[in-house]
């Protein structure tokens, strides 16, 4: 019998149908990956499991019986926990009472007793914390480790992961599958939502693939491949991207970056002296976890955020300091890191894609509105937008806000561009695309930064990859010499580039 069933669940947002008469099993001691495009319905099927959601009809059975789940406490009490990408813990607690708070009445008890409690618990299920460690002293690994040991601390024998791997660095994400797999020996039941295929394939028993709010197929891992799964999740064939040639190392340096620094908004070093050569028809990348100086980067080098000190050239031209329109007139080019706040959501696509470059289409003081709605036609079958001229940009999808920004970036060819998470939110096909578009901009002779959290797409896509780390670049190497576990080491800070080497930090 399985541990939880979901039977003809079906769940509508107005006029939007998030999940259609969806079917889902999950086995005792299973890790059953849940698979889907953005928008698919695979997250609002688990908040409706977890009682964050109600489901509109259908039926839940946990152990064959027939269950309402009104709430998140109907769940846990039924032995199904939860743990988002965004945690809910009290950093300045400690592990042990971040694990009891809410589970006990009150802190007002031995508190040298509930770590040993904690502790025994952690050892049960193969998780490795200090519980009188303080939350706020612990990476953000470690924090994920917390919340999965509090839904089991309250004794889950389900436990819905949404992206667990999204803000882990390697060394982290096979920490967290050997949690998994150490879990599953003790039969505790598992559902993995990701989007990375790789992940799906070396963590998971069976996956059930989402398309459209329906199931497209429920299968046996092992009798599958990440390209027939990708097929499944976007109805045709994908074959992610091939960079066709090499770059040319000697090729002309574009974008010249010497001795930057800069301050984030509370006025704390965010950048510190960083240098880097970007050439032409080459995409460096630079990876690292989030919060670690890459938006401040991104915002100094297209002129929104001021250097405190430091050279930026493009062409050979002195550009730091400059501001986001002159940035635009000397060859910057920037896809914004937030579509939502790149694009003005009440202004139609074709505003939109003229934004930047308006004195082109006025005349006498007033728009040409002919010629705006020809210039966006031409740029939504360029680009193949799913929008009209006159639509309102907040009515469009995702993927297609960011075709329209990258439309409004690249019609204008130009020599260098900044492209800070390009993909972050986009289902496979869109990212496919976004892809595919900087690869064209490189061949034309483009020179990209291409700073992303994702180190698949790192690796994809670079010639060269920098690692970021506290606002510092710690190692520069070319892609054919990375691996996952260097690379990993140096986001995490554990080891640091030097002239002579690889030095321990």
């Amino acid at each position: 019998m399985p541990v939880v069933e979901m039977v003809g669940i079906t769940k509508h947002f107005g006029r939007v149908t998030a999940n259609d008469h969806v079917d889902f099993e999950l086995e005792k001691g299973e890790i059953h990956a849940l698979l889907g495009e953005n928008g698919a319905g695979k997250t609002t099927l688990m908040r409706i499991l977890y009682g964050l959601y109600q489901a509109d009809s259908g039926e839940i059975r946990v152990e064959g019986k027939p269950v309402h789940i009104g709430s998140p406490r109907d769940a846990i009490k039924l032995g199904i926990g939860m743990v988002t990408q965004h945690f809910a813990l009290v950093p300045p607690f400690t592990v042990a009472e971040n694990v009891i708070m809410g589970y006990r009445e009150s802190l007002n008890m031995d508190i040298r007793a509930i770590e040993r409690e904690v502790a025994s618990a952690a050892a049960r299920f193969g998780i490795a914390i200090d519980p009188a460690v303080q939350v706020r002293h612990l990476s953000v690994g470690q924090r994920q480790r917390v919340e999965i040991l509090k839904a089991l601390f309250r004794q889950a024998q389900v436990l819905i992961l949404d992206e667990p791997t999204a803000v882990l660095v390697p060394q982290e994400v096979e920490a967290l599958f050997e949690t998994l797999r150490h879990l599953r020996e003790q039969g505790i039941s598992v559902v993995f939502i990701s989007h990375k295929l790789n992940e799906v394939m070396a963590i998971s028993d069976r996956v059930t693939v989402l398309r459209d709010g329906r199931v497209i197929d429920t299968l046996e891992t092992a009798t599958t491949t990440p390209p027939a799964l990708a097929r499944m999740m976007v109805g045709r064939e994908t074959f992610g991207v091939v960079r066709q040639d090499a770059p040319q190392r000697d090729a002309e340096a574009v974008l010249e970056v010497q001795g930057l620094y800069a301050e984030d908004d509370r006025g704390l070093p965010a950048i510190k002296d960083i240098s880097l050569v970007v050439r032409a028809g080459e995409i460096l990348g630079i990876a690292g976890v989030g919060g670690n100086g890459q938006t401040e980067l991104a915002e100094t080098l297209c002129g929104i955020r001021r250097p405190s000190r430091g050279s930026i050239r493009v062409k050979g031209r002195e550009v730091a300091g400059a501001s986001p329109a002159e940035m635009t007139a000397a060859g910057v080019g920037r896809i914004p890191e937030d579509r939502h706040t790149g694009l003005v959501g009440d202004l139609t696509v074709a505003e939109n894609l003229v934004m930047e470059v308006l004195p082109r289409f006025s005349r006498y003081g007033r728009l040409d509105k002919k010629q705006i709605h020809a210039y966006a036609q031409q740029l939504i079958e360029q680009f193949q937008i799913k929008a009209r001229p006159g639509d309102r940009a907040r009515t469009l999808s995702g993927g297609n806000l960011q075709k329209v920004l990258l439309a409004r970036v690249l019609a204008n060819q130009p020599d260098v561009i900044i492209a800070p998470q390009p993909t972050r939110g986009l289902d496979v096909g869109a990212t496919e695309y976004v892809h595919n578009q900087l690869l064209a901009q490189r061949r034309r002779g483009a020179a990209i930064l291409l700073i992303s959290e994702d180190l698949d797409e790192i690796m994809a896509l670079s010639d060269r990859i920098a690692v970021i780390y506290e606002g510092e670049i710690v190692g520069v190497l070319p892609v054919e010499d990375a691996d996952v576990e260097h690379l990993g080491l140096l986001m995490s800070g554990v080891v640091k580039e030097t002239q002579h080497g690889t030095a321990e930090v």
